[in-house]
């Protein structure tokens, strides 16, 4: 009973934080999500500057502008990377079998000239969604109520501005693949060596140590390898690996000419509110910059006994993220 009590003081602890000050106005808000989306903030087209339709030179690597006109802010992309192969799978790849699932979520913020921001969020947080109960791991939302409510409860959460997330890009397994095989590969350092075969899903890990060139099928083994339903945290790092690999390889010499191609192929199978010249654009500005990615997490609680759904630290200001340009990444 003690452990009953407990955890039901700690789930009304966090739907209290979750909810803030004004829980009546959120539960109104979020719930309105799930029926219509409100992602794409108006005004956002003046961002990006009218392509010069007299431009056709080859893109190069010293002139990312080349490429496309750099957006003249900065932009807010949240990634939905789904436990499906497919935008259209009628059931994920993953354990249990059943809808897609958002099996790894991140915000983007891109700006010209300055070094991308990456946030990489828990899917694994306590959340509470609309008509459930009790609380629900972050991973939920998007099964329950699309990128919508995905976005609108992660905005809540991180305590974003008004209509941001700005843009969402909804990316598939088969996605992942098709731009690590179209930038050519990616290195990355791994630590450890990983092997794992999952005869449920019909799934095997085979990475070894040291410095690996990764196709887009070993770039899928890395991102989805999770031995145990704890070693979310471990997973969010070796996923570091592949995004700072992916940044690497887009500063390589001639990925910038292969970028329209890359960006076409992966294009028919997401699911974006990005136009092709929009993509181009965030591509563009990201190789502006020099810098490597400044990539972030939550700050979560202590993990208690063998729980699996995890809590925000307590009593962090708001906004979480973006952090300001002078700080480095967080942990």
């Amino acid at each position: 009973m003690k452990g009953e009590a407990a955890g039901s003081e700690a789930s009304s602890k966090q739907r209290k934080r979750w909810l803030g000050s004004r829980p009546f106005r959120t539960i109104l808000r979020i719930s309105a999500a799930v029926g219509g989306a409100a992602l794409i903030a108006g005004g956002l087209g003046l961002i990006w500057p009218e392509p010069d339709p007299m431009a056709e030179t080859p893109p190069t690597a010293d002139d990312p502008a080349s490429l496309a006109p750099l957006p003249k802010q900065s932009v807010m992309v949240l990634v939905v990377g789904l436990d499906s192969d497919g935008l259209n799978d009628p059931s994920n790849r993953a354990a249990p079998r059943g809808p897609a699932n958002a099996d790894s979520l991140m915000l983007l913020n891109v700006s010209a000239k300055a070094p991308l921001q990456v946030l990489q969020l828990p899917t694994e947080l306590a959340v509470n969604l609309p008509g459930q109960d009790e609380l629900q791991a972050l991973s939920a939302a998007y099964r329950q109520g699309g990128v919508s409510l995905t976005a609108d409860v992660i905005a809540e959460v991180v305590g974003l501005n008004p209509g941001q997330p700005d843009r969402y890009v909804v990316m598939p397994r088969e996605a992942l693949r098709t731009l690590v095989d179209g930038l050519g590969e990616v290195d990355v350092t791994l630590n450890q060596t990983y092997s794992r075969k999952d005869l449920a899903q019909n799934y095997t890990v085979n990475l070894q140590a040291g410095r690996q060139s990764l196709n887009g099928q070993q770039a899928e083994q890395l991102a989805r390898h999770k031995p145990s339903p704890g070693d979310e945290e471990d997973r969010r790092r070796r996923q570091q690996k592949l995004v700072s690999g992916i940044h690497d390889q887009l500063n390589q010499p001639n990925a910038i000419t292969l970028l329209p191609t890359v960006i076409g192929e992966v294009s028919m199978q997401i699911e974006t509110d990005l136009t092709s010249s929009e993509m181009l654009s965030l591509a563009a500005a990201v190789l502006s910059s020099p810098q490597a990615p400044v990539i972030s997490q939550l700050e979560l609680a202590p993990r208690a006994a063998r729980q699996l759904l995890r809590e925000l630290k307590p009593d962090q200001p708001l906004p979480l993220w973006p952090l300001p340009a002078n700080e480095g990444a967080g942990n």
